[in-house]
């Protein structure tokens, strides 16, 4: 999470429904704030806003300052036109600083995988978030995946051996499969082939016979 608090201006906002596309042709992104009180509708300068949410994410804390009145705030569901990316709306969740908050962070990989050197395949990842909990001031965006203790093809990575930040805790089951070594299809059947050609099985002969046998008896 940054250090520092992102800010941005904002105004109550009196126009609701379709009238809002009026708002949005004068450069304008209408908004709600969600928390302990009533609702309030807001309205922000959309070229600001898309410089602060991309660089907050969902998970970096915004103060939202309305006229003389700071709102400390987390974005949680920003809407964009499916095309363009133009914003449509943004809901923000006012936060307590005292009080901890659920949400999401990413699976990042870093380090090198010790199986990689065993087996023609790569790493596979069967989880890409974990849920989270911490004080707002203490979410994250992100959780490293450390793929050096995937260091044969057999190893696991579970979300019990995620080192989670100091202050973070993770709520997703422990037991959960994070990521493991997936062998390539080519490789698996070359594997295959070479073991057919390689292997003498004395009993081949009579067992070819026998199922052709079989194969006749169905046929009649």
């Amino acid at each position: 999470m940054s250090d520092e608090r992102l800010t941005i201006a904002a105004d109550p906002r009196e126009i609701t429904g379709k009238k809002v596309k009026k708002l949005r042709r004068d450069g304008i992104t209408p908004a709600v704030i969600y928390g302990a009180s009533e609702p309030v509708n807001i309205q922000l300068d959309t070229l600001a806003l898309f410089r602060i949410l991309r660089e907050s994410g969902q998970t970096n804390l915004i103060d939202v300052q309305i006229g003389s009145d700071t709102r400390t705030v987390l974005a949680r569901d920003i809407q964009q036109h499916v095309t363009r990316g133009d914003l449509i709306h943004v809901d923000f969740i006012e936060v307590d600083l005292k009080t901890a908050i659920v949400g999401e962070a990413e699976l990042i990989a870093v380090g090198e995988s010790g199986a990689m050197a065993e087996g023609t395949g790569t790493i596979t990842f069967a989880m890409r978030t974990v849920e989270i909990e911490a004080l707002p001031e203490a979410l994250v965006s992100e959780i490293e995946v450390d793929i050096s203790l995937i260091a044969t093809t057999d190893d696991v990575i579970t979300v019990a051996d995620l080192k989670a930040p100091e202050g973070v805790e993770i709520l997703s089951d422990p037991e959960t499969t994070v990521a493991s070594f997936a062998f390539d299809r080519a490789g698996i059947e070359e594997e295959e082939e070479e073991g057919e050609e390689g292997e003498f099985d004395p009993a081949a002969d009579s067992v070819e016979v026998i199922s052709k046998g079989k194969d006749e008896e169905e046929d009649f």
